[in-house]
């Protein structure tokens, strides 16, 4: 049995349920037999006895430089902001040292979302997680006044790349979780069948989690290749609203609803709905298997920027975009490494559905994370960090052996 530490729990990972292949030493895709396994936590080679970790001010100097091993306490975290297209772009950083990291959040969250992931990953990494235009502290331009193009995933992949070119200034591993419409998967069966019965209300509104955009790192790998050295995939959305996997009988009512939130008055009511510390928390509860990591810090750091001025009107424009990409389309045409890696308690995107995007061969490896739901960065850190290090690790050039500037 492989046993999965962090540390303050111990895993258990039975073999039946996993495939953790030997490509994590190696570019081939090998189920291992059933000898006895490491843990996760040793799975990387990637070990630093020690890297200079500093304290980043806004212009990205360095003050208080200090020699961090891992077990040294969690470099800082520093909040700044960037200019972007004449929007003000709220990110997180840490670290010094080491490949660079983007962590992408999503629907209704933010880079906060991160934030069990930032300070430990920084140890041995230079970490990022932005605030996608629209959500978290960045700016929220109106929709009816940047049009009906502006809040896509070729929007956010431009403006990923370009943060990648400007801000960090080094090519990238991209972080990601979910998508952006997995809340809706429910819905959408639901309304389907019952279309009048789903106007707003508190049980509706509880399907509705603000899930999170993985399918823009994917559209960025897509569009400027140069830039992405590898993308991790936690949970990324199946899409089942998308425009091709509704039902056909489905279809008109789902897009008539659609039309009505965004454009009546029904909308903002369901927006208010969901907008509430007990909707938030219930939500979080569906799609987190551990409830006990369900804090009221989790709540408020999604809360709050949710209550923002144009938080409503861009909430209400993605909940009804059924188009854009697939991953599906999207991964065959990635030339970086991509590992996925799934919760298996997930009860929006199931694990029997998510296996499918393993066979794609852009994907090195499928990974199961036991009694783990929708959001195992958050709920499962002490799984997902050292994840994170050894895909880096493995697909990491230093700058001695290659070009690293963008």
């Amino acid at each position: 049995m492989l046993m999965a530490t962090g540390s303050n729990s111990l895993t258990t990972l039975p073999l039946s349920r996993l495939e953790f292949p030997l490509a994590l030493f190696s570019a081939r895709r090998t189920k291992l037999s059933a000898s006895p396994l490491p843990s996760i936590s040793n799975l990387s080679r990637f070990r630093p006895n020690g890297f200079i970790v500093c304290s980043l001010s806004s212009d990205h100097s360095t003050t208080g430089d200090q020699i961090l091993d891992k077990s040294s306490p969690k470099p800082h975290v520093q909040s700044c902001t960037w200019n972007w297209r004449g929007y003000s772009i709220r990110y997180q950083c840490s670290g010094s040292c080491g490949p660079a990291l983007v962590l992408v959040h999503g629907f209704g969250a933010n880079s906060s979302h991160w934030r069990k992931n930032i300070p430990v990953l920084a140890k041995s990494h230079r970490v990022y997680a932005i605030d996608l235009i629209g959500y978290g502290y960045s700016d929220k331009p109106n929709p009816r006044e940047v049009g009906d193009s502006f809040y896509t995933f070729e929007t956010w992949a431009s403006q990923l790349n370009d943060f990648c070119s400007s801000v960090v200034k080094d090519k990238a591993f991209f972080i990601c979780n979910s998508i952006g419409d997995t809340g809706l998967n429910a819905f959408s069966n639901e309304a389907a069948e019952h279309p009048w019965q789903c106007l707003p209300s508190a049980p509706m509104a509880k399907k509705m989690i603000p899930p999170i955009k993985g399918l823009v790192g994917l559209q960025a790998a897509v569009t400027k290749p140069q830039i992405c050295r590898g993308i991790l995939l936690l949970n990324i959305s199946l899409r089942m609203l998308h425009i091709t996997k509704q039902p056909w009988f489905g279809r008109p009512f789902i897009t008539s609803f659609q039309s009505l939130l965004r454009n009546t008055a029904v909308g903002k009511l369901f927006f208010r709905s969901v907008a509430t510390p007990e909707s938030v928390r219930s939500i979080l509860c569906q799609c987190y298997h551990d409830t006990s990591q369900v804090t009221e810090e989790l709540v408020q750091s999604i809360l709050h920027p949710g209550l923002e001025p144009g938080a409503v009107d861009v909430f209400l424009e993605f909940i009804c975009y059924s188009g854009g990409p697939l991953p599906e389309e999207l991964l065959p045409r990635v030339k970086c490494p991509v590992l996925i890696a799934w919760g298996d308690k997930d009860p929006w995107e199931r694990i029997e559905l998510g296996r499918a995007y393993g066979n794609f061969d852009s994907v090195e490896d499928f990974i199961i994370l036991p009694d783990v739901g929708h959001c195992p960065q958050d709920e499962a850190p002490h799984l997902v960090n050292p994840l994170v290090e050894s895909f880096v690790a493995r697909h990491y050039k230093s700058p001695a052996s290659a070009s690293t500037t963008i």
